[in-house]
């Protein structure tokens, strides 16, 4: 019967609702935060508007094609778990197959237009990073080692040089930082969720840390990869890229993201991981927006 819903009976039964659904627009929107910000920093001056709305639009279209066929591959999974068992493809509302085929559309229409109207090298990073988190990372690691976010992880953290590259036509440094820093905080805004939905996953039958190495050791693991957040993010202030006010604003967030990482290894409180998990969105929006203010604090003033 499963199998009857994710390929056949969803036939003419979608709505444009579940199709924008297989598209994960939340997760794409931060992505995109993270894309403008690397493109205005990569910008001497004014950043060119239409050259970002074509980057924006181009590496949104593939993100969203990325996640759509994440639904596909994941779909079995999707059925088993109460966090995604209403998703378009476990509900039968939409097939396989018109699915990948939304996917399709989506991700040759965003890699055709950054080739033509942003730089060749922004196409074929932004595909390595489809490939990366649609094949690689959903297809293989999740199902084959509880270090699937870790390694996978350069997928996703892509969008900031994508959008530096837009400018720059070449990968730098400071490039390369920005999309560490994304890399380093990956970790353990994620393993959250694990500990917060470990049942979930369990059932699911999805190696993720906590059901692998238990939960006391995925708290260890959030708090160093937290440390290495917290160095990663000074890096900027170090370098020269940013200043004093990037520094502080970044010291306010991190000892709040330090405070949730701590009390998820030190509380009994079972709400923690997931209010960490929360908290770690709205960080690394923080995060980014403070590096775009401090940087045109210092062009302008």
């Amino acid at each position: 019967m499963a199998t009857l819903s994710l390929t056949e009976s969803g036939a003419g039964s979608a709505s444009w609702k579940d199709y924008l659904a297989l598209c994960k627009l939340r997760v794409v929107a931060v992505m995109l935060l993270t894309l403008v910000v690397g493109f205005c920093l990569a910008s001497p001056s004014t950043p060119d508007l239409v050259l970002l709305v074509l980057t924006s639009t181009g590496v949104g279209l593939a993100a969203a094609s990325a996640a759509a066929i994440n639904h596909v591959l994941d779909a079995s999974i999707d059925c088993r778990m109460a966090r995604t068992a209403r998703r378009p493809l476990p509900q039968g509302r939409i097939t396989a197959r018109n699915a990948l085929a939304f996917a399709a559309v989506l991700g040759i229409s965003g890699i055709v237009l950054l080739d033509v109207a942003v730089n060749t090298l922004t196409a074929w990073l932004t595909l390595a990073s489809l490939i990366g988190y649609a094949v690689i990372y959903t297809a293989i690691l999740k199902r084959a080692t509880p270090q699937n976010i870790v390694i996978g992880g350069v997928a996703g953290a892509a969008p900031p040089l994508l959008g530096w590259t837009a400018v720059t036509g070449s990968i730098d440094a400071q490039g390369l930082l920005l999309m560490l820093i994304i890399f380093a905080w990956t970790p353990p805004h994620f393993w959250a969720l694990c500990i917060a939905r470990r049942d979930d996953y369990a059932r699911a039958g999805v190696p993720m840390l906590p059901n692998t190495h238990g939960v006391a050791y995925t708290g260890v693991q959030i708090l160093l990869y937290t440390l290495l957040t917290i160095v990663v993010t000074a890096l900027p202030f170090v370098i020269g890229m940013n200043g004093w006010l990037y520094l502080a604003g970044g010291v306010i967030i991190n000892l709040r993201l330090l405070y949730w990482a701590l009390k998820l290894n030190f509380s009994s409180d079972v709400s923690v991981p997931m209010k960490m998990f929360r908290y770690s969105i709205v960080y690394i929006m923080w995060l980014f927006a403070i590096l775009l203010v401090d940087h045109y604090w210092h062009l302008f003033v």
